[in-house]
């Protein structure tokens, strides 16, 4: 999984590091997580604890989007079979499907690609009556992969939208409040437009906590964000959204537009939204390693936020502590941490993302022998073409160069210099980042 793995594993802790991040990623397979939850006996399908009789409906589709959705569309083609009547998806990498029809979107900014392919997404929904079971799969990177302009709003406003939001250092569950309210599915609305089927949807997060309506911005999940709301993100932040987009939420918040679905709508009586799974699955494989080799596992969180740079120096910290008096953990140890960390882009900033900026901040304040290595679970950290880093103090040979880097958002630059960045290719999933921190046993 990790393309440059020889390169990277020149020690021990290196190589735990990495055992744990294969680990981490592999738990997070669609396909496995669809499994674990999803099964047929005869005419049967049961997705978590809710059962569906097959046989009263006269058409069972799939729709959906988002980076990990093809896995769990071949999943769900397999344990269907016949039943299954077709659908569509939207997925980063083509994938191989037999009923059901996928398309090839990009990520992170929506393209006309993706407007078409979720327009015919919209036009299944719309077909859907009470005889219909829509099983729609949403995981991480459908904000962007389903995309559908609302009103009068063109594809270039939401793309400018989101990069100013994206670069703007906005948290995804505030990014996502405003999604819901330019889009045309959003925010419920799939639900709304499949009414009065029956839908079930079948979810992967890559959100911290979980909170069902920011995955892939809720379209089958009661949206409790206004127009109001989306407004009061650009003025939080400081950031000027484009005229048609400012005019459109304006006129949402004066009555001149429907909200999105609110809870308790009626459009949700036949809607039920599964968890498949979630940062802390891969979190637990990780341990799981750590464990085998030998090493006492702590997983801290699955909640990482904040500006990522930061959010790595308290970590580094418990690594020390531990070091130095064995609390909260006994070395050799492995800490564990997931979540979603942020860059606020400074200046025309450069190569990397918040993984990349999370190892080289912490290697840059670590004073020992902690390895610390962090990777988003999908492949690609922020918009760079690296899963992210591994690194620890000695190998930050030029210390006034890393700071630089760092201040001017190009730690990637200088990781893949040292040779430090983690290469795996886009893996198929998306549970957010997983953060590794190995402790050697200070003693040997």
């Amino acid at each position: 999984m990790i393309q440059n793995r020889a390169a990277l594993a020149a020690n021990a802790a290196r190589e735990v590091a990495l055992d744990c991040i294969e680990a981490a990623v592999a738990a997070a397979a669609p396909e496995v997580a669809t499994r674990s939850v999803v099964s047929r006996v005869g005419e049967t399908l049961t997705v978590g604890e809710t059962t569906y009789d097959l046989g009263n409906y006269t058409d069972v589709v799939v729709v959906g989007g988002g980076k990990a959705t093809g896995g769990v569309t071949r999943a769900l083609e397999s344990i269907l079979g016949d039943s299954l009547s077709g659908g569509h998806v939207v997925v980063e990498q083509a994938i191989d499907t037999e009923t059901v029809r996928s398309s090839v979107g990009d990520h992170p900014l929506p393209s006309n690609r993706n407007v078409e392919a979720t327009i015919d997404i919209l036009e299944t929904v719309d077909d859907a009556d009470e005889d219909t079971l829509v099983l729609f799969v949403l995981t991480g990177g459908a904000s962007a992969l389903l995309s559908a302009p609302a009103g009068d709003l063109t594809l270039d406003d939401l793309q400018t939208t989101t990069d100013r939001l994206l670069s703007g250092g906005v948290p995804i569950e505030e990014i996502n409040a405003v999604r819901k309210h330019l889009s045309d599915l959003k925010g419920g609305q799939i639900a709304r437009r499949a009414a009065p089927a029956t839908v079930a949807g079948v979810l992967i997060s890559d959100v911290v906590g979980n909170d069902l309506s920011t995955i892939g911005s809720g379209p089958s999940v009661p949206d409790e964000a206004t127009y109001e709301d989306a407004l009061d993100v650009f003025a939080q932040y400081d950031l000027t959204p484009p005229p048609a987009v400012r005019d459109h939420l304006e006129a949402g918040r004066d009555g001149r537009i429907s909200e999105t679905p609110f809870p308790g709508d009626s459009v949700f009586d036949r809607v039920t939204n599964h968890l498949i799974g979630d940062n802390a699955t891969a979190l637990d494989a990780a341990a799981a390693v750590a464990r085998e080799a030998g090493y006492e596992p702590l997983v801290l969180t699955s909640r990482l936020r904040g500006e990522a740079r930061e959010v790595a120096k308290p970590l580094v910290a418990i690594a020390e502590e531990a070091t130095a008096t064995g609390t909260p953990v006994e070395p050799p140890a492995v800490l564990l941490a997931g979540g979603e960390t942020t860059v606020t882009v400074t200046g025309d900033g450069g190569q990397g993302g918040p993984n990349q900026e999370f190892v080289l901040s912490g290697a840059l304040v670590h004073d020992g022998d902690a390895l610390i290595a962090a990777v988003d679970t999908d492949g690609e950290d922020g918009s760079s073409d690296v899963a992210g880093a591994i690194a620890d103090a000695t190998v930050v040979d030029d210390r006034e160069r890393a700071r630089d880097a760092l201040l001017a958002n190009d730690a990637g630059s200088y990781l893949s210099q040292i040779e430090a960045t983690v290469e795996t290719g886009p893996t198929g999933t998306n549970v957010n980042d997983v953060a590794v921190l190995v402790i050697p046993d200070p003693s040997e």
